[in-house]
């Protein structure tokens, strides 16, 4: 069988699909993971034969309608697992709404879910298509498991010295994207159509991100001076997140680094403790058993989401300080989940962990179900080295001349891969 994977934010995926494309391969299928750029091109030209196109989200947009369907006409399949997941939020029902749609669902061959939430939530929703839509779990979710602790080393620009890492989820007061842009992009996909309420939504959370990263700075400030420097602090901004906003706010503040190296899953395992507010990284964290420190200094209009139910909670510098040194004394405390049934019961519903098959080799056996002969046909795979190489070499001239020219423009958030 062919299996094509989509790779979006490699800082995010890539190691999980990596996980699934070689436990794929080992089952003797043929996987490429590529960007759309590379997929799409290579099945025009007639380089790959058909096969699964796996997606990271059936957002009802017209492009990604369209794209969906040329595969299809070409004669593959699409499934997908939306890689946002919505863990951050209690309930499904908002991204229901906003991510997909009959028509995408329509499209699809199989759609996978995180957990019980998504899955139930879809299924109530998008009735009719029940059929398509299977609780697998994440490969994301598996690379959390105990089992896979070795596999994440020490990051190399981690610090010499213990480290708290403080995972910023502050992309719409810190972002790269401006406020104006993000209502013309949200009003140009039609999720303003979808979600009447989202404009305002949106209003209300920037406003509250901004003081957020307020009281972060003031936190982090308090922590770095008053650590007795017994440890560094490690700020990690959201892919989405302007890095060198960060160094700015942070600048002179003794024992602190702001970095975005690779996966955040090394720096959750390797860290003492994990701070942060509204973040998904809360759940990776919790799964993964370590130390997690909430920190909530002012009430917010959506403070009611999954992750700041989770781990201790701390509502000033100095609770939070003193938290931190009570848990840095004693590493291995395990007082991190003081309402565990709570707890559990908010996991549970969010991601689903299977202790006997990984979601990776569930997916896999579920694509195996949906195949027929012409998706085990032989790609060229030389034609499709030599088409990668010149789009490469094609990329690197553009960007060459958009930058004599002075209109190169970054892709922060979608790195090339």
């Amino acid at each position: 069988m062919n299996i094509y994977i989509l790779v979006e934010i490699t800082s995010r995926e890539l190691d999980s699909k990596l996980l699934l494309a070689i436990l794929a391969a080992a089952r003797g299928h043929q996987v490429i993971l590529s960007d759309t750029e590379g997929i799409v091109e290579g099945t025009k030209k007639g380089i790959l034969a058909p096969g699964i196109f796996h997606t990271k989200s059936l957002t009802p947009t017209d492009y990604k309608q369209k794209k969906n369907q040329f595969f299809i006409d070409k004669g593959f399949k699409v499934t997908s697992l939306d890689e946002e997941g919505g863990l951050d939020l209690f309930g499904y029902e908002e991204f229901s709404k906003t991510r997909f749609s009959d028509k995408s669902i329509e499209l699809a061959s199989a759609v996978f879910g995180w957990g019980d939430d998504d899955v139930d939530t879809l299924k109530k929703k998008y009735s009719k298509y029940a059929s398509k839509i299977h609780k697998t779990g994440s490969p994301r979710v598996d690379l959390w498991k105990s089992k896979f602790s070795n596999y994440w080393k020490m990051p190399k620009s981690a610090p010499q010295k213990p480290f708290l890492l403080v995972s910023s989820n502050m992309g719409l007061s810190n972002g790269y994207m401006k406020m104006h842009e993000l209502y013309e992009m949200s009003h140009k996909f039609g999720y303003y159509d979808r979600d009447p309420n989202l404009i305002k939504d949106q209003f209300i959370r920037t406003s509250e991100s901004m003081l957020k990263t307020g009281a972060f700075i003031e936190a982090i400030k308090y922590l770095g001076n008053n650590n007795n420097n017994d440890y560094d602090i490690v700020l990690r901004p959201h892919p989405i997140e302007n890095i060198e906003a960060w160094k700015i706010y942070l600048d002179g503040i003794p024992n602190v680094h702001v970095i975005r190296e690779g996966s955040i899953s090394p720096w959750v395992k390797n860290a003492f403790a994990v701070m942060h507010n509204g973040c998904t990284t809360a759940i990776e964290t919790i799964v993964s058993k370590k130390p997690l420190v909430t920190y909530v200094p002012f009430e917010t209009s959506f403070d009611k989401n999954t992750p700041n139910h989770l781990g201790h909670r701390a509502k000033s510098p100095e609770e939070l300080s003193n938290i931190l040194k009570s848990i840095f004394i004693n590493t291995k405390s395990e007082g991190q989940n003081e309402n565990r049934n709570e707890t559990s019961k908010i996991i549970d519903r969010k991601v689903f962990l299977d202790k006997n098959e990984l979601a990776a080799e569930k997916i896999i056996k579920l694509w195996e179900n949906l195949i027929d002969n012409n998706h085990s046909s032989s790609s060229n795979w030389i034609m499709f080295r030599w088409l990668l190489r010149k789009n490469k070499i094609r990329k690197l001239i553009g960007i060459a001349r958009r930058k004599l020219l002075g209109t190169f423009k970054e892709n922060n958030k979608f790195p090339p891969f």
